[in-house]
């Protein structure tokens, strides 16, 4: 579900109260963060939830309360990792779940499935798309970090995969495609959208070229066609929420600061 510019405004209004973007097809308990809602300061400016960009450490840590809190998530220790744009997904156990700043191993992954209760999973965004999945009938969850060079090493196969591998049925997977940088703004080269276009076979209907030999890239599109080649059905998969670059008021967007951000937050959990 896309937001139309008829309805931006009460999105907005609604979002100034809850500071979490929520899927209308998730049953487990889940957020898109913004940054709205925080008490970080500065460029940080207020629901700053990254962990490793330069923000006060006890303000992050109150960002998280605020954050998981506002998803109505009771345990507040989760999986995270160091996310390096590739296509691994880890498969999560309740052992590994820290707080901000807790101790314990950090797992170099780009996305994490897990069937534990009480684990919630947590990506971190500023532009890419964060994908939350879960087949609640197998009790499977998982959440994805797609920049696009995860997606061309085809993380979206590899999260699926891993929850099949958990019991997980294709069919009824839901996957709900969050805040991202969109077609309006995410400009690209052609090493980008012939990597799309290898990907799914032809990509040409998610770009289109600008005078400069440049293109613009949709890539929530490209996720969204790729979830379906792989097997989801078209009414268990949705995109929500709006750009990114286009509302920095709302959202940090790595390209409209350069780099000088906080970050979002997705998290999925299954509680008893």
């Amino acid at each position: 579900m896309s937001i139309s510019p008829v309805s931006w405004y009460y999105f907005y209004m609604s979002l100034e109260k809850e500071q979490v973007i929520r899927s209308e097809i998730l049953k487990n308990k889940h957020g898109f963060s913004t940054r709205l809602g925080g008490v970080s300061e500065g460029i940080f400016e207020s629901l700053n939830l990254g962990i490793n960009r330069g923000d006060a450490k006890e303000n992050v840590i109150k960002n998280y309360d605020i954050f998981f809190d506002a998803c109505d998530i009771l345990n507040h220790e989760f999986m995270c990792g160091n996310q390096v744009h590739g296509a691994y997904v880890h498969v999560a156990d309740i052992s590994e779940a820290r707080p901000a700043y807790g101790e314990g191993n950090v797992v170099e992954a780009d996305g994490f499935v897990t069937k534990c209760k009480n684990l919630p999973l947590v990506i971190f965004t500023a532009d890419c798309v964060p994908v939350l999945l879960e087949d609640r009938e197998a009790g499977v969850i998982g959440a994805i970090h797609c920049g696009w060079r995860s997606t061309a090493a085809d993380i979206q196969k590899e999260a699926v995969n891993k929850m099949q591998s958990l019991g997980a049925c294709v069919k009824n997977i839901h996957a709900a495609i969050g805040p991202a940088i969109d077609v309006c703004c995410f400009e690209v080269g052609a090493e980008v959208t012939e990597a799309m276009d290898k990907l799914i076979g032809d990509a040409s209907s998610f770009y289109h070229e600008k005078e400069n030999k440049k293109y613009m890239l949709d890539l929530r599109g490209v996720v969204r066609e790729r979830f379906l080649q792989l097997g989801l059905k078209d009414e268990n998969i949705e995109i929500t929420g709006p750009c990114t670059m286009c509302h920095p008021e709302l959202f940090w967007s790595h390209r409209y600061t350069g780099g000088q951000r906080g970050s979002q937050a997705s998290v999925i959990c299954m509680e008893e």
